[in-house]
């Protein structure tokens, strides 16, 4: 098993999952990435995955059922123009010989949910590494409630979110918490990465938890303030 990243736009991340000659995609915002790489490794498309029904993350589902039309796509029920598998927190199903547990992720959009395949989290915009999705929806406890789903998940889980935010969110983490030396020193790895151009995904929820301010929220309020100063940062 293998987890490519098909970059996207100026900053997305399209993930594909393969299995021998199988494929999962997660999130394509964009067709032509996914299909040039559908047929660069030869590989059947055995479904999309949508975590949210934002057009950056769904936009290119369309063309790429037209090419592989007996491709099912899962998603929350906000995604139901383009999914015909619908599913919600505490849903399973098996692909690729995987099983894919389906958690409700809210806050970035009402429906946002995550997908959890072994030791892997499809995360969409409702984790970051060091941050999360903007709480476009204004509901801060259903953000603030997801973060807590994943801070209950094992340290080694490696996460896949849909951007590469990760320089940013760190430099607002060290803007806020300028002594914090794990956030430094991820800090200066990851500029180290970005100046290369080099991916910083995945990351693990144990990293997470040492770097990640929003995860580190012990209330409700906390998450608050940091979420609002994260915006205008």
């Amino acid at each position: 098993m293998i987890i490519h990243p098909i970059k996207a736009f100026s900053d997305n991340y399209i993930w594909c999952i393969q299995d021998e000659t199988e494929a999962v995609v997660v999130d394509p915002g964009e067709a032509k990435g996914v299909l040039d790489f559908l047929e660069e490794k030869q590989l059947r498309l055995a479904a999309i995955l949508l975590t949210h029904k934002h057009e950056d993350h769904t936009g290119g589902v369309q063309e790429i059922v037209a090419r592989h039309p007996e491709s099912p796509v899962y998603g929350p029920k906000e995604t139901e123009a383009l999914a015909n598998r619908i599913v919600a927190e505490g849903d399973s199903f098996n692909l690729l010989g995987q099983t894919f547990q389906v958690f409700e992720t809210g806050g970035h959009t009402h429906g946002h949910i995550s997908f959890l395949m072994g030791d892997a989290l499809f995360c969409g915009d409702a984790l970051f590494s060091a941050g999360c999705g903007r709480v476009f929806t204004s509901d801060y406890a259903a953000q603030y409630e997801s973060l807590q789903k994943f801070k209950r998940l094992d340290d080694d889980i490696n996460v896949y979110p849909g951007h590469e935010y990760t320089e940013t969110n760190l430099r607002f983490a060290y803007d806020t918490l300028p002594d914090n030396k794990k956030i430094s020193k991820a800090l200066k790895e990851v500029r180290e990465l970005r100046a290369k151009e080099q991916i910083t995904l995945p990351t693990t929820i144990g990293r997470e938890r040492e770097i990640n301010l929003f995860l580190q929220a012990e209330t409700l309020e906390d998450f608050i303030k940091l979420r609002n100063a994260r915006d205008d940062f």
